[in-house]
């Protein structure tokens, strides 16, 4: 996919909505070679899906073995409303805690207090800093059921399509 699809595609107003939720789905391999499947919290920064981890988190050798990469946005409502994304995980050791991991989300809801005594939890357990997952996207697709399908259905829509016709 060329980037100025892959652009076109994040530029849609369905995508921005995703791009603006809290949790991702990310999908790797493991070291076992059998697939994983994880919510992860997440911000898109305009150009990059970041993820931050504890440095002692099991999918950080998966994914210096084998970068490659399928991300999940979606809604929980019908028609649902679904941003697949795929890319490389670029691992980024840091010291302290990441700015995207401290910035407020936008439907996980926590008082001023509740949001003070989350901050000192975290300052405290992660002392010895995370990692930033970045993904940079090398694909994307939007699904909303109304103007974008999985590519399966529209080819069952083409056939039925041509069967009229006949």
């Amino acid at each position: 996919m060329e980037a100025n699809e892959i652009i076109e595609v994040l530029n849609r107003p369905i995508s921005q909505e995703l791009l603006a939720r809290d949790v991702t789905r990310l999908a790797y391999v493991a070291k076992d070679g059998t697939p994983r499947n994880v919510p992860i919290a997440f911000t898109w920064n305009g150009s990059e899906i970041v993820m931050c981890t504890t440095k002692n988190a099991p999918k950080l050798a998966s994914l210096s073995e084998n970068p490659a990469v399928a991300l999940t946005i979606d809604t929980e409502v019908h028609p649902p409303r679904i941003l697949l994304i795929r890319g490389r995980a670029e691992l980024d050791f840091v010291d302290g805690i990441p700015d995207e991991y401290l910035q407020p989300t936008s439907s996980y809801e926590m008082t001023a207090e509740q949001r003070v005594e989350w901050e000192a939890e975290v300052r405290s357990l992660y002392y010895d800093g995370m990692v930033r997952i970045v993904v940079t996207p090398t694909w994307a697709k939007l699904i909303d059921f109304e103007t974008t399908l999985p590519s399966a259905v529209e080819e069952l829509v083409r056939r039925r399509e041509e069967r009229q016709r006949a």
